[in-house]
């Protein structure tokens, strides 16, 4: 989703900007000041409460706008994202922020903040109280509500510089032109956002060989738990001798063992398009794991795809396989192979049962030769990537 905070003082045009954005990125459109304007013109006991709080050019308290905001955006799922105008005012309502796109599995892309000399905004204004009509449009108020966004409003330009998604526009000119440097905002957004993508599927389904070549033709890193763990084993490090005897009998190795080596590689290899997870996460725990180590770097899961085989072809595939330098130690019996695929059944159709929930979840049949299989997980990441912007 296509998430934008308009951020900036009063005057500053959001209203104007917001209109031709939502119409080109087809955005549902939340502003505070409508949502409220609404619930005073329509006489409820919310609109009550705030009609002398906005008359003295006041913030509304976050308890009330939470409530608005949360409404309206549980009314407006089937738009591409959300543009926020006039939220968040203050630091507490950027974590509130947040919060509230954490439950729609998403988060804010971008904040974008018009920038214009303060004499210029108490003229814009007193020119709009003029035609208005608008109570909080005379030169005492106007000049409060501005101390009062120097004041609280400000302090937030920090809180997303820290996430390096704060891009300050100048919004002085002809409307045309200021919606130009918005849209230059937004495109390097959008190029900006990584791709995460999970790679899930029983044992012997394909997912390195498949992992490997969507990782090269969509600039994604690959990463494969069982071969960062393999590779700890192989260099002797004392998180390889802890997870030897793990990996030999086919069982999951310690998340908190996982953990440290997943967020080693995302720091160390963040100059790609975004991830391909292999092998992780194979538990619902390890999945909220994962969701935590994404959004350390502000990122999610945009995508899970399941391969699917029947299992009579899996464990010809790791019998096949166990007969090769490709060997795992947990190809070289029945019973181990069995027990791998029981592992998979009991545990790991539950997280992809989560992300279907999610809306995030596609399946594509393992069946046939590299390529075609390939062809079909290719049209399948396509089709996320739209999505996901």
């Amino acid at each position: 989703m296509l998430n934008i905070a308009l951020f900036g003082p009063p005057g500053a045009g959001k209203g104007t900007q917001s209109q031709l954005l939502i119409e080109r990125y087809n955005l549902a459109y939340i502003s505070t000041g409508d949502l409220l304007r609404t619930e005073i013109a329509e006489g409820t006991e919310l609109g009550l409460q705030v009609k002398e709080i906005i008359a003295h050019g006041s913030l509304v308290s976050d308890e009330i706008m939470v409530e608005l905001i949360e409404k309206k955006i549980m009314q407006s799922a089937d738009r591409a994202g959300i543009l926020f105008d006039g939220f968040p005012r203050t630091l507490v309502q950027s974590y509130i922020l947040d919060g509230l796109l954490l439950k729609l599995n998403t988060q804010l892309s971008c904040m974008l903040s018009l920038e214009v000399p303060r004499e210029e905004l108490i003229n814009r204004l007193i020119e709009r109280g003029k035609s208005s009509g608008r109570s909080d449009d005379t030169e005492e108020v106007i000049k409060f509500r501005l101390e009062e966004y120097e004041n609280k409003t400000s302090p937030v330009k920090g809180y997303y510089q820290e996430k390096s998604i704060y891009f300050p526009i100048n919004g002085v000119g002809p409307i045309p032109e200021i919606s130009k440097r918005l849209d230059k905002a937004i495109e390097l957004t959008l190029q900006k956002e990584y791709f995460n993508l999970v790679l899930s599927g029983p044992p012997g389904s394909g997912k390195g060989t498949q992992g490997n070549m969507l990782a090269k033709k969509f600039n994604l890193y690959y990463m494969s738990t069982g071969s960062l763990l393999r590779k700890e084993v192989k260099a002797g490090t004392d998180i390889g001798l802890k997870v030897k005897d793990f990996i030999d009998g086919g069982d999951l190795v310690p998340d908190e063992i996982v953990i440290q080596l997943i967020e080693r590689e995302m720091k160390q290899n963040n100059h790609s398009n975004g991830f391909i997870f292999k092998g992780f996460p194979r538990t619902v725990l390890q999945s909220y794991i994962l969701d935590g180590l994404l959004r350390k770097m502000n990122m999610n899961v945009s995508c899970a795809i399941e391969l699917s085989a029947p299992t009579l072809e899996m464990m010809k595939r790791l019998d096949k396989r166990s007969r090769t330098d490709r060997a795992r130690p947990y190809d070289m019996s029945t019973e181990l192979i069995i027990h791998r695929l029981e592992e998979y059944e009991t545990k790991t159709t539950r997280v992809m049962d989560m992300y279907k929930r999610q809306n995030k979840h596609m399946v594509i049949n393992a069946m046939g030769s590299n390529e075609d299989i390939f062809e079909r997980l290719g049209l399948a990441v396509e089709s996320a990537m739209k999505k996901a912007r």
